[in-house]
């Protein structure tokens, strides 16, 4: 099934929001893709959009923390080493799962499944203290734990901000410094998981079906609302309004659930 315009913008705008916000893109994207297609997202020609999206919303982080990005590259070097190892679950779990159990990543049920768990997660980590931490202070077991929050988010409909912000805000950090670890932990996880699509598209020898301006709009708007939703959740974790995604989260996942269990085979 060959993917539309409209269809490519309206993938464009749930990737933009979701993709910061946590309530998980790929959960999203996968729900979304139900509805459009009966086969969802395996009904479409996707791989070259998947890139071009990521591409969009991996271009609004450099673009949001850029000044940060080149403070890294000339005076925060510490950090660059807790990025690579907070990368590192991310490719020991991703790469494998992409490989070998692709079908997990297309299941509308496990969405629903794991975004009830994500709510559960906004819940508990909004009940906490939260601290003051600078995440230049982590500590390289600190990095690595908020790269298992990463590398679990995998999963569709588990959130990878979510999981990630949770996790720098139980080991203490502010929420903007959490905010600004997990987004900077994302560039290389983003990257990558494009590059591996790149490389799967090579590899299957496929040309793309889908028209080069189709793909540059659905970039530019993901690029744009990805960055309006990046600079939206900021200014609601310096308010403590994370949980306030929760309320999303859950009635979708129960309600997708429902759906699936009960939907005709």
């Amino acid at each position: 099934m060959e993917l539309q315009l409209w269809h490519i913008l309206v993938l464009a705008v749930v990737q933009g929001i979701a993709e910061f916000l946590p309530i998980s893109s790929s959960g999203h994207v996968v729900i979304v893709a139900e509805l459009l297609a009966p086969g969802g997202a395996r009904d479409f020609d996707v791989s070259d959009v998947n890139i071009v999206l990521h591409v969009g919303t991996l271009l609004s982080i450099l673009v949001f923390y850029w000044r940060r990005i080149v403070r890294l590259m000339v005076q925060d070097r510490r950090t660059i080493g807790l990025l690579i190892v907070g990368t590192i679950p991310a490719v020991v779990v991703g790469v494998p799962v992409k490989m070998f159990q692709s079908g997990l990543l297309e299941s509308p049920l496990l969405s629903g499944a794991l975004l009830i768990v994500t709510g559960a997660m906004l819940i508990w980590v909004s009940r906490r203290q939260f601290g003051e931490g600078d995440y230049r202070d982590l500590s390289h077991r600190g990095a690595l734990l908020i790269g298992c929050g990463q590398a679990a988010a995998i999963l569709p409909g588990l959130s990878r901000s979510g999981a990630t912000i949770s996790a720098g805000l139980g080991l203490g950090l502010s929420p903007n410094a959490a905010a600004t670890f997990a987004f900077l932990l994302a560039i290389p996880a983003i990257g990558g998981a494009g590059s591996l699509e790149v490389m799967s598209m090579i590899k299957d020898h496929e040309a793309s079906s889908t028209p080069i301006g189709y793909l540059l709009l659905g970039a530019f708007v993901s690029f744009a609302v990805g960055f309006a939703s990046l600079w939206w959740l900021v200014r609601l974790l310096e308010r403590g309004r994370f949980r306030w995604f929760a309320a999303w989260c859950i009635p979708v996942g129960v309600i997708v659930v429902l759906w699936q269990l009960l939907a005709p085979q």
